[in-house]
Formats: structure tokens, sequence, C-alpha cells
């Protein structure tokens, strides 16, 4: 049989309660502090931004899926 780690089941103050004459709330040193909203990573520096070759295949995929439309609402208008 365990026993319990506090004799007393019902203690007058417990850990999250307000001290007596507080004005409500948690006392100090009850909460952990929060937590920082900076990176815990390491240091990378950055970089340049996108390649040639990614950025000249997006250009004409856009170039093409523009013409496919210009193509396809030409024909719409003339048929």
């Amino acid at each position: 049989m365990t026993t319990p780690s506090n004799p007393d089941p019902a203690p007058r103050v417990t850990p999250g309660d307000p001290t007596p004459g507080a004005v409500g709330g948690v006392p100090p040193g009850e909460t952990p502090p929060a937590e920082s909203g900076t990176g815990t990573g390491p240091y990378r520096p950055l970089r340049r931004g996108w390649a040639a070759g990614p950025l000249l295949i997006v250009g004409l995929l856009v170039v093409a899926f523009a013409l496919f439309f210009l193509v396809y609402a030409i024909v719409l208008a003339t048929g």
C-alpha cells in the first residue's frame, strides 16, 4: 500500500489557490515563466532567394497557362 505524499487530505492552502487576503489569481512562484518568442535553433544566414532555374520554370508555366486561356477565350468568342 502506498502512502500519500500529503498526509492532510484537505489542506487549507493548496498549490494554485490564491493566498488568503490576495486580490485573486495565483501567487507568484506557483507557475513557470512563459516561453520566449525567439527561435531556439542555430543561427543560419539568410539566403539570397530563388535560384534562376526554378524562377525561369515558374515563369514559363505562368506564360503557358496565360496563353492557353487566351486562346481558349478567342475560340469561345469566335465559335
